[in-house]
């Protein structure tokens, strides 16, 4: 139907034009100029006609208004305050960080009038009890350490408990003073000293003990050690014996005659046995080799020269030593024998 109706209006428009194209060659002015606006009119209603037609009906009726969208806002920038050599405390008794760093705070909300509260010093606080919490836990000789741990601490925007800034740090430095810093290093030598003086005594303690409780207990003791000092070398052990009695009665508060008798007495037999088959036993544990009736006759020799010419043919007949080149010399090794 609308379409018909375009047309329609089309063969109109053309014949209008073509009767007002007449009047204009054949007719008087006053004529074709009434006509031409007559068919100017007729031209304008149809087209608007078929304009309105084609606009949408929920357009015709309510227009939807164009909305642009706002520019979003411009992002704040933080303001600053800076802090110098505050002291905070650490983990030892009147030893204070010195805590220094820039603090960048914003407010969480916008405030009319900012005068009302002091941001400032609210963000300061914020971040002095953040470095606080840490400081207290940290030994005071560990001031760079703590330096970059609060560095990263810090390093966040966080609301301060009234929850009216944002605030964060950067820059942070942390350092002792000098006479704190001084106190410290010295300290800390005397400890070390102590410690290796703590060593040497213990050192010496031991030794002391193996020496005393262990080597020179008495005059066998102190034999049999210097025998394995010095690789097995019996004659020279058996010509020491005189200063190993030496050593080990000094060692014992005793004098040397008083040592020398009781390594040269006559013991409880153990287990039965005689002294000299104790005697036995124990060069047999030293595992002598061909040397051993060597050191028996220097023992015997050593016995009969201490007074006691009885135990040392007691010896030499246990050891099978009384051939003629192995009889006892006659000098003794002491005045008093």
């Amino acid at each position: 139907m609308s379409s018909g109706r375009n047309t329609v209006m089309v063969y109109l428009c053309v014949t209008g034009a073509l009767v007002l194209a007449g009047l204009i060659a054949f007719a008087p002015r006053v004529i074709w100029l009434s006509a031409l606006a007559f068919v100017a009119v007729i031209m304008l209603i149809a087209l608007g006609r078929i304009g309105w037609r084609h606009w949408p009906p929920k357009a015709r009726e309510h227009p939807e208004p164009v909305y642009e969208p706002l520019p979003p806002p411009l992002p704040i920038a933080p303001r600053e305050q800076r802090i110098d050599q505050v002291p905070l405390p650490s983990r030892e008794a009147d030893y204070d960080f010195l805590f220094s760093a820039v603090v960048l705070w914003t407010p969480v909300h916008p405030l009319r009038d900012e005068r009302q509260v002091n941001l400032a010093a609210l963000a300061v606080d914020a971040i002095l009890t953040r470095a606080r919490e840490v400081t207290e836990r940290r030994e005071p000789g560990r001031a760079p350490l703590v330096a970059h741990e609060l560095g990263g601490i810090l390093g966040t925007m966080q609301k301060d408990p009234t929850e009216h800034v944002l605030a964060m740090a950067e820059g942070v430095q942390v350092a002792l003073s000098a006479q704190d810093q001084e106190r410290l290093d010295k300290l800390a030598e005397v400890r070390k000293d102590q410690v290796v003086w703590e060593h040497d005594r213990k050192y010496e303690q031991s030794k002391r003990e193996y020496l005393g409780g262990d080597v020179l207990k008495d005059t066998g003791s102190a034999v049999v050690w210097w025998l394995v000092k010095n690789d097995d070398q019996v004659e020279k052990t058996v010509n020491d014996i005189g200063l190993l009695a030496t050593l080990s009665s000094a060692a014992n508060n005793k004098t040397p005659t008083e040592e020398a008798a009781d390594f040269f007495a006559p013991k409880s037999p153990m287990n039965g046995a005689s002294p000299v088959e104790d005697l036995a036993a124990f060069l047999h544990s030293l595992d002598l080799d061909g040397e051993r009736d060597l050191f028996a006759h220097q023992i015997a020799l050593l016995v009969r020269n201490y007074g006691r010419p009885e135990a040392a043919e007691e010896i030499l007949r246990r050891f099978g030593l009384t051939e003629p080149n192995l009889h006892l010399p006659e000098q003794p090794w002491n005045d008093e024998a």
